[in-house]
């Protein structure tokens, strides 16, 4: 697929300017997820695999964590598009594969000649009218607007720092599982956010071994107001999996998931457990954020 601007569903991208836009309002998205978009859509209906998207943002020559930036890019493009890793209307998962767009792809040209001469008027005929009515529209928007801004710079949105997750199975080669699990809690975090919080899951000081963890300093050193801490437990032929969200302020639990899941499917388990953690979590850091009352803790 050649480089140039491209329609799907409500959006619209330029792959020479990696400018994404939703029916003409620009969404902001750094310039690394916009690599990774720009190549799955160049490819769009093709799996391409997760190598082939680091190789094309970081090149070979680069040394940085390849798996959680690209975890990092997927959860951004995600967000972005509005869209969900379980009913995927754009990016879709190939597990042990790579990702696929799976959105139909149109690309969008001018055509040459007195038919681009004719667009071009009709543009500027309709654009009259448009400025018009924006004319009309800009005091109150100007106005809520101005509200809006005041309210959002009087109180940012809280970050919730994910720390990685502790193997308390006793099996070392579980510790793959539990950092697996770690990004997979981040990308549904980041996924369900909303721009309502912002998540930070790849700080060294979040991937500290426990004994050297300090949620002061967590707190101190990241803006931090929300934090996940978690453990994955053996109990017998199922694997635990415990989550716990604090406030840091004052080290108040807020919420507990837990569940007990056989062990035979590690991916499928990650999966699960992440996105159970993000929606149990999710509407109760904005909630605690905003000042709402939270539900009663669960007792179990």
């Amino acid at each position: 697929m050649d480089s140039g601007r491209f329609r799907f569903g409500l959006f619209e991208f330029d792959t020479a300017t990696h400018e994404l836009r939703r029916e003409g309002v620009l969404v902001r998205l750094q310039s690394q997820p916009a690599l990774v978009l720009s190549c799955l859509i160049a490819r769009s209906g093709e799996v391409v695999s997760r190598e082939s998207l680091c190789e094309a943002v970081w090149g070979a020559g680069t040394f940085v964590d390849f798996e959680r930036g690209l975890n990092f890019c997927i959860a951004q493009i995600r967000s972005a598009l509005n869209d969900d890793s379980m009913s995927p209307r754009y990016v879709r998962t190939i597990p042990k594969r790579g990702y696929q767009f799976i959105a139909p792809v149109e690309q969008i040209s001018a055509a040459p000649g007195r038919s681009e001469a004719n667009s071009g008027r009709r543009r500027f005929s309709t654009k009259a009218v448009a400025v018009s009515c924006a004319l009309f529209l800009l005091a109150i928007a100007l106005y809520a607007g101005h509200r809006l801004r005041s309210k959002r710079e009087s109180k940012p949105p809280p970050i919730v720092a994910v720390v990685r997750f502790d193997n308390e199975t006793g099996d070392a080669s579980m510790v793959r599982f539990s950092d697996g699990l770690t990004d997979s809690v981040v990308e549904q975090l980041t996924t369900l956010s909303r721009q309502h919080y912002g998540v930070i899951g790849n700080a060294r000081i979040l991937r500290l071994p426990r004994d050297q963890r300090d949620l002061r300093v967590i707190s101190e050193s990241l803006h931090a107001q929300y934090v996940v801490l978690g453990q994955v437990r053996g109990n017998g032929s199922q694997t635990r999996i415990l989550a716990h969200l604090i406030r840091l302020a004052d080290q108040t639990h807020l919420w507990v998931a837990r569940m007990d899941r056989p062990s035979a499917n590690p991916l499928d388990v990650q999966l699960e457990a992440a996105q159970k953690i993000a929606s149990d979590f999710s509407p109760l850091i904005v909630k605690d954020s905003s000042g709402s009352p939270l539900p009663p803790f669960p007792n179990k």
